[in-house]
């Protein structure tokens, strides 16, 4: 869990970090779908869920990437986790509530799906916010809208605006007798996140789908 501290007078992005966080203090968001036709056709052949598989996705691209990996620590450090681990919600269908866990990230996705089918199975019927415990602090926000499509998702943090960590939505699925789509809501700080950023994201994570046979097992 080691944070590495940015010097911020030696940091090529200290004049925009500057600006986007004192000047014009800002975050954006975008709407992206993502192929996973074939991703989503192995998995039912698997007999395994969909939904540990979205998480391990987007969780494998933020680690590849520091970028999405950027925090301000409890010291008021600016810099960036070596790892980070998902912080994701799962729904109580009995009372219509969610409960917001976690679980370690694991670049093997065998391991990573285990762990967290595990963490689902022990807090799917949750009645409480964050029922896990000890939740760390490298970790980032991945939420599911698996009711409604949608083309356009804004998360409103209404803090001070120095909140650093990604923050993902995933919709529901786009299908049709060729194609099945995902989308995805991606919000980032951009005091420490461009459009170039976001875009390397969402190929790197388009390209991880394409070439599930190199980890989907």
């Amino acid at each position: 869990m080691k944070f590495n501290q940015i010097d911020i007078e030696k940091w090529n992005r200290k004049e925009y970090y500057i600006h986007y966080m004192n000047e014009l203090r800002c975050t954006y968001s975008l709407t992206v779908n993502i192929d996973i036709t074939n991703v989503k056709a192995v998995v039912r052949k698997m007999n395994k869920k969909i939904y540990p598989v979205q998480i391990y996705m987007i969780a494998n691209i933020v680690n590849q990437y520091k970028e999405f990996r950027m925090d301000i620590n409890s010291y008021g450090e600016l810099g960036y986790w070596d790892e980070v681990h998902p912080s994701y919600t799962v729904f109580n269908k009995d009372n219509e509530t969610f409960s917001s866990i976690w679980t370690n990230y694991n670049r093997v996705f065998s391991r990573f799906y285990d762990s967290c089918i595990a963490d689902m199975g022990n807090y799917s019927q949750s009645t409480s916010l964050k029922p896990k415990q000890n939740e760390p602090p490298n970790s980032f926000t991945i939420s599911s809208l698996p009711w409604v499509s949608f083309t356009g998702f804004n998360v409103n943090v209404f803090n001070e605006g120095c909140y650093l960590p990604p923050i993902f939505t995933i919709g529901k699925f786009i299908e049709t007798e060729d194609s099945v789509l995902m989308p995805l809501s991606i919000q980032v700080h951009h005091a420490v996140c461009d459009g170039f950023h976001i875009g390397r994201f969402v190929q790197s994570l388009q390209d991880l789908s394409s070439n599930h046979k190199e980890w989907l097992f």
